[in-house]
């Protein structure tokens, strides 16, 4: 019984990538490409996610019957099909892609308009191969890596306010949790984009990303949760029992140390805050000894964020903490997880600064902004040919379109140095000198050459700064 592999990496490539086999000079023998993000809405980039893609897609071999397979559906869909290609790679290399994958370390936030990643075919005969793996290569690298960049700039505006009206930062891990889970298009990338969040904290309630981390970076826990309520479990109490309702969130869940979350806007928000949680369960929630974190769920998030804790402000109090903000106790928070982005964070923040609300008062939730609102465009990544050994040597490949400078490719073999004041740039790999080349080795033939833990990928981001 024939056996194909849901992981056929011949199949994971667009149609006209099968007939490009014929179209290179014949006497090409290598061919060098690389990864960047030529510019968008970022400035710099948080590169991650390609050794999850190495180990699930590379480090498993090609079959007799993924090459079948592969010639029956591309014979039919009307392309050429190279089977004499990989049919060399199944004897030569026992199905293992003679390619050589380079790349700067995983975490890094490095400036746009550098190479990430370059990649090589190492067997002569398989000069096809480099540009052949663009498609599932690029898509490896541009989702995770700008799920990183938006979560991590997320992250610098977060910090910037709670520098400005907290007393320290400490709780910085847990300000943005992943909702994003049930936006994704599909398991798998609600597991990568929520392993790229969780590169920059800690709070996720994707637990395909739990998963992820755990098996692509050996993380045994890349991110926490806490019990929370969502409106099914309030509303089947009835209306009139909404109290009820939120008195067994707190009997099954709170205590010394605890946190719990509790959606509060099925009905009535401020009826939830002034009337239920600030008069007939306050005294409940002030003696559980641990953290009730309010959730609204709708209407404007500036203006509700802004009501929600001056309400809850006039019920339970507040301090002025060092920096002279107002400051909730600590066994009372809010969350904010609708209408959530960047732009949003930012105004919310801002607007809680200008009411001299301290940006310790709240968390985020960040759902479809975080995981599905993105593409290859917001970073405008790209996979280009640099250069190709024809009869024996190397020439230059790129474009420069004259209609659109902006897509001008690099020239030659690359490597990407830091200079002794901190910026980072692309240079040709033969004027590297004595140099250090950021880009390494990860993957060769079958084989992982480098591998990074989760802690080296998050200290990394956590440590990077934008050089412009």
């Amino acid at each position: 019984m024939t056996s194909y592999s849901n992981r056929n990496i011949i199949l994971n490539a667009d149609s006209y990538k099968a007939s490009h086999f014929l179209q290179y000079p014949p006497s090409t023998t290598q061919v060098s490409s690389y990864i960047e993000a030529r510019g968008g809405q970022y400035k710099s980039a948080v590169f991650f996610g390609l050794q999850m893609f190495i180990k699930e897609y590379l480090t498993k071999p090609i079959t007799n019957d993924d090459v079948d397979e592969a010639k029956i559906i591309f014979d039919a869909h009307g392309v050429p099909f190279n089977e004499e290609g990989w049919r060399y790679i199944l004897k030569e290399y026992d199905g293992y892609l003679p390619i050589e994958i380079e790349a700067i370390p995983e975490g890094t936030v490095i400036p746009v308009k550098n190479a990430m990643v370059q990649v090589m075919n190492t067997d002569p005969n398989c000069a096809w191969l480099t540009s052949y793996v663009e498609t599932a290569l690029l898509r490896a690298v541009w989702y995770p890596t700008t799920v990183a960049t938006v979560s991590w700039n997320c992250r610098q505006v977060i910090q910037r306010y709670m520098e400005e009206t907290a007393d320290s930062t400490d709780g910085i891990d847990f300000k943005l949790h992943d909702f994003g889970a049930r936006g994704a298009t599909t398991e798998e990338a609600a597991a990568i984009g929520g392993t790229a969040h969780l590169v920059n904290f800690q709070g996720t309630d994707t637990i395909s990303a739990i998963v992820a981390a755990r098996r692509y970076y050996g993380a045994e826990m890349a991110g926490f949760s806490i019990p929370a309520a969502e409106h099914s479990t309030i509303t089947s109490w009835g209306k009139d029992n909404e109290a009820d309702a939120y008195a067994n969130m707190l009997d099954q869940f709170a205590g010394p140390g605890k946190l719990v979350a509790v959606v509060s806007d099925s009905y009535d928000l401020w009826n939830a805050i002034d009337n239920i949680w600030g008069d007939e369960l306050k005294a409940k929630v002030v003696s559980t000894g641990g953290t009730l974190v309010v959730r609204p769920d709708s209407g404007d998030p500036v203006n509700i964020v802004i009501e929600t804790v001056e309400r809850l402000m006039k019920n339970f109090g507040s301090e002025v903490n060092s920096k002279g903000y107002r400051v909730l106790p600590e066994y009372i928070r809010v969350i904010q997880g609708d209408g959530i982005s960047q732009q949003t964070i930012e105004a919310i923040l801002a607007a809680m600064k200008q009411r001299r609300q301290s940006a310790d008062n709240v968390a985020f939730g960040m759902g479809g902004e975080l995981l599905q609102k993105i593409n290859r465009d917001t970073m405008q990544f790209a996979m280009k040919a640099s250069s190709a050994k024809v009869d024996g040597l190397w020439r230059d490949v790129f474009k420069d379109p004259v209609t659109d400078h902006g897509k001008r490719s690099k020239k030659g073999r690359l490597a990407v140095v830091q200079s002794t004041t901190g910026e980072i740039c692309t240079i040709r790999a033969q004027d590297i000198g004595q140099q250090n080349n950021m880009m390494v080795p990860v993957f060769r033939n079958g084989d992982i050459i480098k591998e990074y833990d989760f802690e080296q990928v998050r200290n990394r981001a956590v440590q990077g700064v934008i050089t412009k």
